[in-house]
């Protein structure tokens, strides 16, 4: 009992250390994952979250093993990974700046008319590319988690790995699924107060600020992917990190998403180009 009970001290001490270095990745996290989530019908809000949530979870019971046995044999790897992931990353931010930027705002006719035909498909593959971002994101918070506690046993940096990659799942999509029910609980408040007193401005401040916040979390979002991804780049590209002392780092890291991130874009488009569409191919 003594030695596990100390052994579950040393991975509460652990998980606080590995926790506080990568408060920066799960505040990205956040803000990207809950841009993810928000703008489905108030109907289908919380199983789309409880999809990417479980998506979430299945993430980190490939990655957690996976990032465990690649440290153990093949640590060169991970930085690698580490690269490809920031790509991808890097490609939807600025894929989300060209669409605004480029792309013709839709009519409220054509916007209701594919609404109709499309939900369950546009559904489908929000929660996908939701689920996809978030492995990219889950796979750097596991390795920064792993690289906090380097230097303790084995089965302390299991437990604490596990213990963090829990936490990052439950306490990001915990908090999102608060922002994206505040208008239901305004509507109660509202409700309960039969229009009147303070419950009742409460509830409408909730209302009107939903919107404010989900367009504020799409910028928020672009933005994480850029800075999570110029940091991957920053931080595991020696080249890259010499370059530009001068400039700060967030500046830096944000300027290495976009190139990068265009460099994907213009790539990908070739490659859609060359090869036959799916349409082409039926």
């Amino acid at each position: 009992m003594d030695d596990i009970a100390a052994l579950m001290d040393d991975v509460a001490v652990a998980s606080k250390l590995a926790t506080k270095k990568t408060a920066g990745i799960l505040g990205d996290d956040l803000a990207v994952n809950a841009e993810k989530a928000t703008g489905f019908l108030s109907s289908r809000e919380l199983p789309v979250l409880w999809a990417i949530t479980k998506g979430s979870f299945l993430n980190k019971l490939i990655i957690v093993p996976l990032a465990i046995a690649l440290n153990v044999f093949f640590p060169v790897l991970l930085k690698y990974i580490l690269i490809l992931g920031g790509c991808y990353l890097a490609y939807e931010g600025v894929e989300k700046i060209v669409e605004f930027l480029f792309h013709r705002k839709k009519e409220d006719t054509e916007v209701m008319e594919e609404r109709e035909e499309n939900d369950t498909a546009a559904e489908k593959t929000k929660v996908k590319s939701a689920i996809t971002t978030d492995f990219i994101l889950s796979v750097e918070i596991v390795i920064i988690a792993l690289s906090a506690v380097a230097g303790q046993p084995m089965l302390t940096q299991i437990l604490t790995v596990c213990v963090v990659a829990f936490l990052a799942t439950v306490g990001v999509y915990g908090v999102v699924a608060l922002i994206v029910r505040m208008d239901d609980v305004g509507y109660k408040l509202i409700r309960h107060s039969k229009n009147k007193g303070f419950l009742t401005k409460a509830g409408q401040l909730l209302v009107r600020a939903l919107p404010v916040i989900i367009r504020l979390l799409s910028v928020i979002g672009t933005i994480a992917l850029l800075m999570v991804s110029g940091g991957i780049f920053d931080h595991n590209i020696d080249a890259l990190h010499q370059l530009f002392p001068e400039i700060p780092s967030v500046v830096k890291q944000i300027l290495y998403g976009l190139i990068i991130g265009l460099l994907m874009v213009l790539l990908i488009t070739l490659i859609k180009k060359i090869l036959p569409s799916k349409k082409q191919l039926e």
